[in-house]
C-alpha cells in the first residue's frame, strides 16, 4: 500500500525518531518534525534532535529552523508543516511527520480554530508571570477567569495554562468556545498510517534516565549555558524545555548537578505520563505499536491499544 503520508507520535524516549527514520528508508520518506522544541536552533542535544549523522542520507524538515528568541506557535507550524508536506510530495518522497506535540497533529488533522493573534503585550504578561509564578498560581488565575478550561487543563501544564489566560485576556471568549470552530485540516484521515510508539511504562522511564545521563556526557550543560548567556525571556517556551530550568538552576548555584539532573529526569518523566494521556484521549484509533521495531511491521489496518 502507498500512503499519502505517515503520522508517529508517542511519549518522549519512546523511539519515535529510530521508527521515522526506518520507515523513511523503507517508504522512500522523508522526515518532518512535529515536536515544539525540536523546532528550535539552540537546544539539539537536550531535546534530542536528530544529528547530521542520523539525517544523512534522508530529507528532513522544520528541525532547528528557529531562533529560541522566539514564540513558535501551533499556527506557525501548521502552515510550515503544510509547505514542507508538499515539498516532500513533489520530490516523490512519502512525508513522514514524527514528534511528541499532539496538539500539532490535532491541527494537522482537524484544522485549526480560528483564534485571533494576541497581541504582545498581553502574551508577554502571562509568560512573565508563569516564569515565576507556580502553575497552581497559572490555573487558580485561570479558575477566576475560564473555569471551563480550567476544568479542561491539567493544574501543572504551564504552557496550556498560559494560552488559555491570554486568549480570554484578549479575546474576551474563552478558548474552549474558539476550539468549537474547526478549520480546514491539512491532511485527511484516507491513506494515512498513524502510529503510536508506546513503549510499557517502565521501558519508557528507564529511556528517560539512559538518556539524559548521555545529554549531560555530550554537552546538555554546555548547550544550557550557552542557552541562558543570550539572556531570553524566562517566559518564552524554550526556556521551559525539560532539564532547561533545572541545568540553569545548576548553573546559577541553585543546587548540585546531580540534583538538576534528578529533577530533570522527573520533570520528563511527567511530560512523558502527560503525553500517553493525551494520546490516549485522542489517539486511541491510532495503530499502538511497543517499539520503533515493530513499526516496521503494522499494515494499514488500525489496532488500538489503550494501556
Amino acid at each position: 500500500m502507498v500512503f499519502e503520508a505517515v503520522l508517529i507520535a508517542g511519549p518522549t524516549a519512546s523511539g519515535k525518531s529510530a521508527a521515522a527514520l526506518a520507515l523513511a528508508d523503507r517508504l522512500g520518506g522523508a522526515v518532518i518534525n512535529a515536536d515544539s522544541m525540536q523546532i528550535y536552533r539552540e537546544l539539539q542535544i537536550l531535546t534530542a534532535r536528530p544529528s547530521a549523522a542520523e539525517m544523512a542520507g534522508v530529507p528532513h524538515h522544520l528541525y532547528g529552523t528557529v531562533p529560541g528568541r522566539e514564540g513558535y506557535s501551533v499556527g506557525r507550524w501548521v502552515g510550515e508543516a503544510a509547505a514542507a508536506i508538499e515539498e516532500a510530495r513533489a520530490a516523490g518522497h512519502v512525508p513522514i511527520l514524527v514528534g511528541g506535540t499532539g496538539l500539532y497533529f490535532m491541527a494537522l488533522l482537524r484544522g485549526l480554530s480560528p483564534v485571533p493573534d494576541i497581541p504582545d503585550e498581553v502574551r508577554q504578561r502571562w509568560r512573565s508571570f508563569a516564569a515565576t509564578a507556580p502553575a497552581s498560581d497559572l490555573h487558580a488565575a485561570l479558575g477566576a477567569r475560564d473555569p471551563v478550561m480550567a476544568a479542561r487543563l491539567d493544574p501543572t501544564d504551564t504552557q496550556r495554562l498560559v494560552r488559555a489566560l491570554e486568549v480570554v485576556e484578549a479575546t474576551g471568549v474563552s478558548l474552549a468556545e474558539w476550539q468549537e470552530t474547526e478549520g480546514e485540516p491539512v491532511l485527511r484521515d484516507e491513506g494515512l498510517l498513524k502510529l503510536v510508539v508506546a513503549p510499557e511504562r517502565d521501558v519508557i522511564y528507564a529511556a528517560i534516565d539512559a538518556r539524559f545521563d548521555s545529554m549531560l556526557e555530550h554537552g546538555a550543560l554546555a548547550e544550557v549555558e550557552a542557552l541562558t548567556k543570550l539572556g531570553l525571556d524566562p517566559g518564552l517556551p524554550i526556556m521551559r524545555a525539560c532539564g532547561v530550568p533545572e541545568l540553569a538552576g545548576h548553573l546559577g548555584g541553585a543546587m548540585s548537578l546531580d540534583e538538576a539532573a534528578e529533577k530533570a529526569k522527573t520533570s520528563s518523566r511527567r511530560y512523558a505520563k502527560r503525553q500517553m494521556t493525551w494520546a490516549r484521549r485522542f489517539m486511541a484509533d491510532w495503530t499502538w505499536v511497543p517499539d520503533s521495531e515493530a513499526a516496521l511491521l503494522v499494515g494499514p489496518e488500525p489496532g488500538p491499544n489503550k494501556r
